[in-house]
């Protein structure tokens, strides 16, 4: 047994009957050296299942029948900040119940929706994109799908298609309206979130990743999001700008570079997003109305 863990045989999870009618483990083993983590499904003890573990888990679960939907899916198609506390969708063409951590939909799929991963089936990027556009609320949706197109090279538009051949579908209508929004730009949820915060208060839509250069061409920086041609950005800042000493000081150095070039920043963190984006949307207009563009206040209120 031990050779089979140096080598890193169960360094996945697994299906226990499987493995003991291949001889792979005596029931000894099983039982004293892994964990059960779903009916039939065991992990080697020790190894803390991340999001796809847990994914790969449910699949082991199903015998290989289900397909991995949803925000499962995503993590499996690369998507980053995949909340691994939520639980695994999956989907089956029969109601079957679930153990806890795995939430099941009856839903048929065509061969065309579906792709392997590694050897595990999940939703193609365009299925996973729509049903994760027409079952999150907006505010999770737009992040969830930032990161998936962002990971896989998913145009929105190649997902609104999807969604004009599943007209009547439950949610169809609200994704989208949802869909119309989603930037593959953003680089984290909190982007995605402060983009639409923008949005939301009658701001133009800003564009994100944008490349500043000197006037020999020379690269000087890239901006999360906002308007080149009023040179005014948004910065949205993670706990390291605030508490490296090292990022700071670059943070500093960057900041005046853009200002000798013209650009005016906006910088937002985590309280501001969540406690206080009146104040954001203030300072966004006082630097636009300082670059000469008067935007109506009243759409931002």
């Amino acid at each position: 047994m031990e050779d089979h863990l140096a080598h890193g045989v169960f360094d996945e999870p697994f299906i226990g009957s499987w493995a003991l009618a291949a001889g792979a483990v005596t029931r000894h083993e099983l039982r004293h050296d892994f964990d059960r983590v779903a009916p039939d499904v065991y992990a080697r003890k020790g190894i803390q299942l991340d999001v796809t573990g847990r994914a790969k888990a449910a699949v082991h679960w199903t015998k290989g029948e289900g397909v991995l939907v949803g925000r499962s899916a995503a993590a499996l198609l690369g998507s980053a900040y995949v909340d691994a506390d939520q639980p695994v969708e999956i989907a089956l063409p029969r109601h079957r119940r679930p153990p806890p951590g795995i939430t099941v939909i009856q839903a048929e799929l065509t061969r065309g929706e579906r792709c392997e991963v590694h050897g595990y089936p999940v939703t193609t990027p365009p299925r996973t994109a729509f049903d994760l556009a027409r079952r999150l609320p907006r505010d999770q949706a737009i992040p969830a799908l930032d990161a998936l197109c962002r990971a896989t090279g998913l145009d929105p538009s190649t997902v609104l298609s999807f969604a004009d051949g599943h007209q009547g579908v439950r949610g169809c209508a609200r994704a989208r309206a949802v869909l119309g929004l989603v930037d593959p730009g953003a680089e984290s949820p909190q982007e995605s979130l402060t983009r639409l915060l923008l949005i939301d208060h009658g701001l133009p839509a800003p564009t994100t990743q944008i490349v500043v250069r000197d006037h020999g061409g020379e690269f000087l920086a890239r901006l999360d999001m906002g308007w080149e041609r009023w040179q005014v950005a948004v910065e949205y800042d993670g706990a390291q700008h605030w508490t490296d000493t090292a990022q700071r000081t670059k943070d500093i150095d960057r900041l005046a570079i853009l200002a000798e070039h013209g650009w005016l920043i906006v910088r937002v963190g985590a309280d501001l997003l969540r406690n206080r984006p009146y104040i954001v949307i203030d300072r966004v207009l006082a630097a636009l109305n300082a670059h000469g563009v008067h935007l109506d206040p009243a759409r931002a209120s």
